[in-house]
């Protein structure tokens, strides 16, 4: 779990870079090309047109450089800022024809993340003085995954392992062929003796059995509330190491506060990432 508020700079290097040849393509802006004069300059301000949290403008500031003219960016709004409707995030100017190839891919950027952070920060709101850690899942937009966890981070929340290899995660699926949560966990460690160990249970009684393996968390997944106070209650009571706790699975906005109160170390919710909406921003440019 990450508490870094920036993104990777090759891995968002990368996502830029394939966004832009998506767009572009081998031709070029077709339409920029006939109709704006290279010499023409020009002034860009990136407009909200909903209230929102800020996330992205390190992206839209790589889709510049990647063009090969860099256009200086003033960001008023810093990212994880709160904004509201009609404010200036940011302006600045430079040459047209890049401000306006570049205009569809930078609002791409800064309108999903925008989404992500400001999804996730309205679940920070609702768990603001506890002590739950608020986390993402890898249901993640293909490709973008190390982007939308940056805005995660920057609503507030912390990432779960970010994929299939730096965390075991024992599920149903694996307990069907693994067996017993106590086995499974068992099997995990002589493998990956070096690696965290996580395993998901519906039950009580799979919850006592998966703690006598000693794993690093246990997944509460889609426990009512007396389950998990249960779950908390027993892990309080038994010898250390004692496993950290996260709770799953339909996981609301207005269920998340009460989630946290049974005293589960995290809760895990994969709508932070795949239930958000984009925030309507618009660049609006001068020549």
């Amino acid at each position: 779990m990450s508490a870094d508020k920036h993104p990777d700079p090759v891995e968002a290097a990368r996502v830029v870079a394939q966004a832009l040849i998506e767009d572009l393509g081998t031709a070029g802006d077709l339409t920029t090309a006939a109709l704006v004069p290279v010499e023409r300059r020009a002034r860009g301000s990136f407009i909200a047109r909903d209230d929102g949290v800020m996330a992205g403008a390190p992206m839209v500031d790589m889709v510049y450089r990647l063009l090969g003219t860099p256009i200086r960016w003033d960001w008023s709004a810093a990212e994880g800022a709160r904004f509201r409707r009609g404010d200036v995030l940011g302006s600045g100017s430079g040459p047209a024809h890049v401000m306006l190839t570049g205009e569809r891919v930078a609002l791409n950027f800064l309108q999903r993340l925008s989404g992500v952070a400001t999804h996730t920060r309205r679940f920070a709101d609702e768990v603001a003085g506890t002590d739950v850690v608020l986390l993402d899942t890898r249901k993640t937009t293909p490709g973008l995954r190390c982007l939308e966890r940056y805005a995660v981070r920057v609503g507030g929340g912390k990432n779960h392992r970010m994929g299939l290899y730096d965390r075991v995660l024992i599920k149903d699926n694996h307990l069907a062929v693994a067996g017993s949560p106590s086995q499974a966990v068992r099997v995990a460690r002589r493998t990956w003796p070096s690696v965290p160990i996580e395993i998901e249970v519906r039950t009580l009684a799979e919850f006592r059995d998966a703690c006598t393996e000693s794993p690093e968390w246990v997944l509460l997944d889609n426990m009512d509330l007396a389950g998990l106070r249960e779950c908390v209650r027993e892990r309080d009571v038994c010898a250390p190491p004692r496993p950290r706790l996260e709770a799953s699975g339909g996981v609301r906005l207005d269920t998340v506060r009460a989630v946290a109160l049974t005293g589960v170390d995290a809760v895990s919710i994969g709508a932070l990432t795949h239930g958000a909406t984009w925030i309507d921003i618009a660049l609006e440019v001068e020549l």
